[in-house]
């Protein structure tokens, strides 16, 4: 996912992204009801909503659309605007595994969490308030920290502007953990005084802690993100030392694991379709004559051909074809069927033909130690763009 300075065409004042439906609301209700913690705690949640600035839910929509939330791979897409009979689309496996993951989960609780934005708070803790750091681990395991970190550093030496100045950082759970780190983002992010910032960081803490499934926040619907950040003026200037990142959070790791892609290569895909975007920012190549739906979907499919190039070529990744489909299943498990909405990404099928064209480029090569620059690549991809997108369905 990715976040537009100027604008939100992503991703996410951020970004790389999806359509899985993740909203509390696909939660099936528990068949006695609320639960306890719920029943109890209903009370204390009023007071809370009464403590709460009247444009609260104004507070959180902004936030959301500033940082690009809305507009992430990762984020719940429902809507269509494109003639859904015309493609082959249909809930892929990551979207089964994340349901399953909330097996357990009370509904109601699911939606007092919500409310309060608590489910945005690790991802604003590590794109706000993160630092890339040689101490940083990615994977609930840790055990993708020496992969992304080589593959970061391989991308910036590959492609030809610098990327000196983009961090990697992970986003974990533990904000959850953390009373004063939940605190920090609802005053700096949303305003709230620090009084009634804490409260509600503790009231959302307790909600978590009465869920074993949600696993004190370890749960990846928590961290089901990754995206990519160019920082506006403004953003620098309220929060300094903000950099252009990107984000890598746990249960995107996970989750692709989750499916059986255990090869360390799909996540190095997500990665590399991040940095995508950090390469569309360098050349300006967000602006198309395309609006809408259509328009990001071309920036995220573009991503996802220049993240495969990368991954694949001698001089870059240098994977071989067994490493190769998993970054190609990576892609595809993340495609969204949501064609009316602005953060499209593209569906399953494009974004696999789109990662397949990226491999072709460097397979089709007459000189395999040669590498394209950023232009000349996107010249090759919006020829063939209008092949990618056309309707598949028959």
């Amino acid at each position: 996912m990715f976040k537009k300075s100027t604008s939100c065409a992503l991703a996410a004042g951020i970004a790389i992204t999806l359509g899985l439906s993740l909203a509390p609301a696909a939660m099936a209700d528990t068949a006695a009801g609320p639960t306890p913690a719920a029943v109890s705690g209903a009370s204390q949640l009023d007071a809370l909503r009464a403590e709460l600035p009247a444009d609260w839910a104004a507070r959180v929509a902004d936030a959301r659309a500033r940082f690009g939330l809305d507009a992430t791979t990762w984020a719940d897409q429902t809507r269509s605007v494109i003639d859904g009979s015309d493609y082959q689309c249909a809930s892929t496996p990551v979207n089964a595994w994340l349901t399953a993951q909330l097996a357990g989960v009370d509904r109601p609780t699911m939606r007092a969490i919500d409310e309060l934005a608590g489910f945005d708070l690790a991802t604003y803790d590590a794109l706000i308030f993160g630092a890339q750091d040689k101490r940083n681990t990615f994977g609930y395991d840790g055990s993708y920290t020496n992969d992304l970190n080589r593959t970061m550093d391989g991308m910036k030496k590959f492609w030809d502007f610098d990327g000196s100045d983009i961090q990697l950082i992970p986003m974990h759970g533990d904000t959850y953990r953390s009373i004063d780190r939940m605190v920090r983002v609802y005053t700096a992010v949303y305003g709230l005084d620090a009084g009634t910032a804490r409260e509600i960081a503790e009231y959302v803490q307790s909600l978590i802690l009465s869920q074993p499934g949600l696993r004190q926040g370890d749960n990846p619907y928590f961290t089901f993100n990754a995206f990519a950040f160019d920082p506006a003026p403004e953003d620098v200037e309220q929060f300094p030392g903000l950099t252009k990142r990107i984000i890598m959070g746990d249960g995107v790791m996970a989750g692709l694991r989750g499916i059986g892609l255990q090869d360390k290569a799909a996540p190095l895909g997500v990665l590399a379709h991040e940095y995508g975007h950090q390469v569309q920012y360098a050349n300006n190549l967000f602006e198309s004559p395309l609006t809408g739906p259509e328009a990001t979907r071309r920036t995220e499919l573009m991503a996802d051909a220049y993240g495969t190039y990368y991954l694949v070529h001698a001089r870059g990744g240098a994977l071989n074809a067994a490493r190769t489909l998993d970054v190609q299943a990576s892609f595809y498990n993340v495609g969204d069927c949501a064609f009316t909405n602005d953060g499209h990404h593209g569906t399953p099928n494009q974004r696999l033909k789109s990662a397949t064209f990226g491999a072709s480029v460097v397979e089709a090569a007459s000189n395999q130690g040669h590498k394209l620059g950023a232009l000349a690549f996107d010249a090759k991809f919006e020829a063939v763009l209008p092949e990618i997108v056309a309707p598949d369905a028959h």
